[in-house]
């Protein structure tokens, strides 16, 4: 099979993925609450604990990938997943909830790790960050249309459109299945000697990957912190939350392709990481201006600050992406992936929490922070990224220091 062949399935199977995925996030919670009758508290209970459990799954998943194939480990997760979906729809309680979100959760986050892995098989280093930046691409797109899916059966309110929406997600995931399944095997890589030490005792990269979580800690700004914040510190139409949603999505659709496009090697990953860096600060100045201003002012700064974080976005992504490749051991990149997928969980864990206590309570003070916290974290990443490119971690891919 073709590269432009393996990369057409690879972005399929994210397109069928992501169709099924913003369908389930935009109308799961109140299938939950009103079909189920959970409590909000308890649904959220319930995901925060199935999200531990997914985050400390990644690791292992990822390294059964590593050693028994991340064709097949891909293809089987993708199932799992599907089963874990289908399994909702038969919950009546608290108990069952949360075994089917632990499951999902878990399944989820070692598809992330594997399918990671097996990309990595497929394609030469330099192709890596930009085939990813490609996928975000046509993952942002799907979510997209399922959230208009979603939005469908939040429309009609009914038990059995919220259950077509499991239907479809779990569809979604089969589909996905198939389409890995047809991807060719890719070759074994060796281990090597630091095989039997586990990700978490490689602590350049155990640095780096923390950093990461850091940087990701801004994941909840559209969709908890920023209409927390229009409503409760701005004059801005309370319908600005959804156009926000829609730049932001509409930009990553339309120029992840192209940020991502100079972003080679740890040095040219750690200058993007840096203006990155500098550019969310920007933003979160300019946030910070909207409060007590005008409508219409208000309206113009959250703007200009959306804008800012989606380009800081874009290119902390794009350096993200291409040192957690190429600082892995080869043979390893399942469980080292799986390692540092946690910092999206961990980002929507404690971010809630992190955020709407500092900016929403705490106001401009708040913003500053996080846009500090985020300058620091992006400069500390070219020390991490050269130390662990220094280390002897035997069958690494050879890169250049940062």
């Amino acid at each position: 099979m073709t590269r432009s062949a393996v990369a057409r399935r690879l972005s399929s199977a994210q397109l069928a993925n992501a169709i099924g995925d913003g369908a389930y996030y935009t109308a799961s919670a109140l299938y939950f609450t009103q079909s189920i009758g959970l409590t909000p508290a308890r649904v959220g209970l319930g995901l925060t604990v199935a999200w531990a459990v997914g985050s400390v799954a990644g690791v292992p998943l990822g390294r059964l990938a590593d050693r028994a194939g991340a064709r097949g480990t891909s293809v089987a997760l993708a199932l799992a997943a599907a089963l874990a979906v289908g399994s909702f729809t038969a919950v009546t309680g608290f108990a069952g909830f949360l075994l089917a979100a632990c499951a999902y959760a878990a399944a989820q986050s070692g598809f992330a790790a594997a399918r990671q892995a097996l990309l990595a098989g497929l394609v030469p280093p330099a192709g890596r960050t930009g085939l990813l930046a490609g996928l975000q691409a046509v993952f942002n797109a799907g979510l997209a249309v399922g959230a208009g899916l979603g939005g469908l059966a939040l429309h009609a309110g009914t038990e059995r459109a919220y259950l077509t929406v499991f239907a479809v997600d779990a569809v979604s995931f089969l589909v996905c299945a198939a389409l890995l399944a047809g991807l060719p095997r890719p070759a074994r890589m060796p281990a090597g000697p630091r095989a039997r030490s586990g990700v978490l005792r490689d602590r350049p990269y155990v640095v780096l990957a923390l950093l990461n979580t850091v940087l990701l800690l801004r994941m909840p700004l559209l969709s908890l912190v920023l209409p927390l914040w229009i409503a409760e510190r701005t004059e801005a139409p309370a319908w600005l939350v959804s156009a926000l949603f829609v730049l932001n999505t509409a930009a990553v659709t339309a120029f992840q392709v192209r940020a991502a496009r100079g972003v080679t090697g740890t040095a040219g990953a750690t200058r993007a990481v840096r203006r990155a860096g500098w550019v969310m600060l920007a933003g979160c100045g300019v946030f910070a201006l909207s409060a007590g201003a005008s409508p219409r002012v208000a309206a113009g700064f959250l703007v200009l600050g959306a804008v800012l974080q989606v380009v800081a976005e874009m290119w902390q992504s794009a350096g993200g992406w291409q040192l957690s490749f190429a600082l892995a051991p080869a043979g390893r990149v399942g469980e080292y992936q799986g390692f540092f997928g946690t910092g999206v969980t961990v980002a929507r864990t404690l971010g809630p929490l992190v955020l709407t206590t500092s900016i929403v309570e705490w106001g401009t003070p708040g913003w500053l922070l996080l846009g500090a916290l985020t300058l620091a974290a992006s400069y500390a990443m070219t020390p991490a990224a050269r130390w662990a490119a220094a280390r002897p971690a035997a069958g690494a891919e050879p890169v250049a220091a940062a």
